[in-house]
């Protein structure tokens, strides 16, 4: 039976990140609820065909290769003391060299 979309992005992304994807991941594994192991951090990821703030967000945060650097997101929740950084993988597998 063919893999579902979402675990071979899962999978990919897990390998990129110099992990792999997490066997059941979710609530149903006993390594973590992460979706990738064999890292330090703990990375959710998402697939999805629509991402509500992406297409305006990001692609004024991709305005930056105008200028030759990266592109940084970062998104706080009012209200809220959490503060969200978004970077594209390349960018984090350099930074994690």
């Amino acid at each position: 039976m063919a893999d579902k979309t979402w675990k071979a992005v899962e999978r990919r992304i897990c390998k990129a990140m110099g992990g792999q994807r997490t066997p059941l991941s979710g609530g149903s594994s006993r390594h973590t609820r992460a979706d990738c192991i064999g890292i330090p951090e703990y990375v959710e990821i998402k697939h999805r065909a629509r991402i509500p703030f992406f297409k305006t967000w990001w692609t004024t945060a991709v305005s930056a290769e105008k200028e030759q650097k990266e592109p940084v997101l970062i998104i706080h929740k009012k209200g809220l003391e959490l503060t969200l950084v978004m970077i594209t993988l390349e960018y984090y597998k350099r930074l994690r060299k």
